[in-house]
């Protein structure tokens, strides 16, 4: 795993690491992905759990640590999350700290299935996000399913946000929705100060992104923070 972290430019904190998989070789997470399977996919979905879990552990994470989930790979959500919870127990890591992300790329085949998830991992404690908001399958159809605790904004409208009304539209629109279902956004995949900028016009506080910081291999990397009048637009 590599951890990434989301920051909270509200407080200049970490609100919390996104475990990404990594291979035994250092590969990235598209070549680990693209090695799972129907058969294997269940295996793979809760080992990532189980890594996550335990390394967060030892790195002394103390903000909320984001896991990715593959819905199409939990079978019944309260069976399921039982290595996750034993692995909490094991390295003695608080279950409120939990984000499961869903990142689900391909059409998900029961809907009702994936809310049941939800349900159950919210009656837990553990907070949900919706990751790549506004690609794919990712878009408003499937927040009319149900409603989770964060989306993310796929970085694909993030990019050059600030010289694209279009995208700016967008997100304004997005923002608009979620602020009435009460729901958090983190814009990740920001790069640039004047991505960061546009964006924290529209009011977006959560961020992610190469800006802020790489991903770090087992480690937690050290957090660039924009000066106070980038901040500021200034």
């Amino acid at each position: 795993m590599a951890f990434q972290p989301i920051v909270d430019m509200r407080t200049r904190e970490v609100f919390a690491y996104e475990a990404l998989a990594r291979g035994l070789d250092g590969g990235g997470a598209a070549q680990v992905l693209g090695q799972v399977n129907d058969d294997n996919r269940y295996q793979f979905d809760q080992a990532c759990r189980v890594k996550a879990v335990g390394l967060a552990a030892r790195l002394g994470i103390d903000s909320h640590v984001s896991i990715n989930f593959l819905p199409n790979a939990v079978y019944e959500a309260a069976t399921c999350i039982r290595a996750t919870l034993e692995a909490a127990r094991q390295h003695g890591y608080p279950t409120e700290r939990l984000i499961f992300e869903i990142t689900e790329n391909e059409r998900l085949v029961d809907k009702e299935h994936l809310k049941n998830i939800i349900r159950e991992y919210r009656r837990r404690g553990f907070k949900t996000a919706i990751d790549d908001f506004g690609a794919g399958y990712a878009g408003l159809n499937l927040l009319a399913e149900f409603q989770p605790d964060i989306i993310k904004l796929d970085m694909d409208l993030v990019r050059h946000i600030d010289s694209d009304p279009v995208r700016q539209a967008i997100v304004q629109g997005i923002l608009g929705v979620c602020k009435a279902l009460n729901i958090e956004v983190i814009a990740e995949g920001v790069e640039t100060l004047a991505e960061y900028q546009l964006l924290r016009a529209l009011g977006i506080y959560y961020f992610q992104g190469y800006m802020f910081a790489r991903p770090a291999f087992e480690a937690l990397p050290t957090v660039q923070w924009p000066a106070e009048t980038d901040a500021a637009g200034g």
